[in-house]
């Protein structure tokens, strides 16, 4: 376990510096920043050397907030961070690591598979009802550039359409595509959509979602796999740990025992 583990992060700080890409489930290539770093890294890759890559700090930085960062100067005269901030921070750090998992595999996924994904992460945030009351996957030939609908209410007063793109990083989401997506709106006689994607959006296309008269949410990789994790749709619970404090109001001896 502790080897496995070792490797698992191992992959993770890799992908998120741009060492290494994932090609396809479970099949990761390194890339050319990967072959350059081998060349001047001395045959050591730490997180001292990692550190250059603005993506590396990035996702290292992405912990949760903790007391320490809310109040600096509580804790100026704590050598070491409080047992409660260092396990906030290595909570952290595990969600970030099973959100860039979630994420890769992702790119590993049918189509058909996606569109159906994106339905339950919705289900699972509140919308609607159940799968079958709420929503439904459009995904198909004459589907006029819409993939999902799912009700945007339990009573179904308002319908939402969805667009799924499983594109890999390097290929974003452009102005036409969102453009498109607005005129399928408008064919369904509906104001309201949300668009989603493994991959980004470029500036052009989030310009063209705000300056509309239609509600278009834009949904990207990095925050469907957040969304994922935080509805627990495509993930687990390992293991839980509680964290105790004194029941005050069980040691009060107030007489009336």
């Amino acid at each position: 376990p502790v080897f496995r583990s070792r490797v698992g992060w191992a992959k993770t700080y890799l992908l998120q510096a741009g060492l290494l890409q994932s090609s396809r489930r479970e099949w990761f290539n390194i890339t050319d920043r990967g072959r350059k770093a081998l060349a001047e890294c001395g045959g050591v890759l730490d997180n001292g050397y990692l550190n250059q890559y603005p993506e590396f700090k990035a996702f290292q930085g992405r912990k949760q907030p903790t007391a320490a960062q809310d109040e600096p100067e509580a804790l100026e005269s704590l050598e070491d961070d409080l047992p409660e901030e260092r396990l906030e921070e290595a909570f952290g750090k595990i969600q970030s690591r099973l959100e860039s998992e979630v994420l890769e595999t992702l790119y590993g996924c049918t189509d058909s598979f996606f569109e159906e994904l994106v339905i339950d992460v919705l289900l699972a945030m509140g919308y609607g009802g159940s799968r079958r009351e709420a929503g439904m996957r459009i995904g198909k030939s004459g589907d006029h550039g819409v993939d999902g609908v799912i009700n945007e209410d339990k009573l179904g007063l308002e319908m939402v359409y969805v667009q799924a793109k499983r594109w890999n990083p390097d290929h974003k989401v452009g102005e036409k595509e969102i453009r498109d997506f607005i005129g399928a709106l408008d064919m369904k006689k509906s104001r309201k959509g949300v668009f989603i994607t493994t991959s980004d959006f470029t500036k052009s296309a989030i310009l063209a979602s705000e300056n509309t008269s239609f509600r278009i949410v834009l949904i990207d990789g990095a925050k469907l796999s957040k969304l994922m994790v935080e509805s627990g749709v495509g993930v687990s619970t390992k293991q839980v740990y509680h964290v105790k404090v004194i029941d005050s109001d069980y040691f009060a001896e107030d007489g009336s025992v």
